[in-house]
């Protein structure tokens, strides 16, 4: 880490920058290619897109790391509707990864969501990372994914209480939000856009899901 890095809110003149920031930190990370841009791109005109938690970090001028917010909702057993967050994309340019920048930028993001008023977290994805920030499995937190069985202990489900209590005497079910399937669901709009772009090579390579 720098003392030249800086954390703010996202502006208008950043978006092109922060979704080719996107598209090269998930190039055929988790899949060949990747649709994490896009997400973020229709995501901004999604009524769940929270604009005063959407951040980009900076480090000695150059614009190197996102993250973005959205809306979110537990259905509880008893049928009350439990608003919550979710997060992601979160983007670290690829020459700045494993240096510390992620973690900090998401504990930054964390603390103002937490100062909104917002009180608990859910998310899918990796404990051994998400674990710096507080983040637990969501079944010791009795808080089931859509997608799996109630009695799994999902490994990539995570969940992070932001108010103490907030969940207490809750137990219920998370459906991940519409918006991060939008690749899927509207395949055209993702091609025509993903053309906006300069060509890359798509790889299968190991660690890819759905393989």
């Amino acid at each position: 880490m720098t003392h030249n890095t800086i954390i703010r809110q996202e502006c208008e003149s950043d978006w092109r920058k922060v979704e080719n920031l996107t598209r090269e930190a998930f190039w055929n990370i988790y899949q060949p290619g990747c649709t994490e841009h896009y997400v973020l791109h229709c995501y901004r005109s999604n009524p769940d897109f929270i604009p005063e938690l959407d951040f980009v970090m900076e480090t000695d001028a150059v614009l190197m790391g996102h993250v973005m917010f959205s809306k979110a909702q537990i259905i509880g057993d008893d049928g009350r509707v439990i608003p919550i967050l979710t997060f992601g994309p979160i983007s670290i340019a690829p020459e700045y990864k494993r240096k510390g920048y992620g973690i900090t930028l998401l504990n930054y993001a964390l603390e103002k969501a937490k100062a909104l008023g917002y009180g608990a977290v859910f998310m899918e994805g990796n404990i051994d990372f998400y674990c710096h920030a507080g983040f637990v499995l969501a079944s010791s937190l009795h808080i089931h994914y859509h997608a799996e069985p109630r009695e799994s202990e999902v490994p990539y489900f995570l969940g992070l209480e932001l108010i103490p209590g907030y969940l207490d005497g809750v137990e219920g079910t998370y459906h991940t939000p519409k918006g991060y399937y939008v690749a899927m669901d509207d395949p055209e709009g993702f091609e025509a856009f993903e053309r906006q772009f300069p060509e890359k090579e798509k790889k299968v390579l190991p660690g890819q899901l759905n393989q």
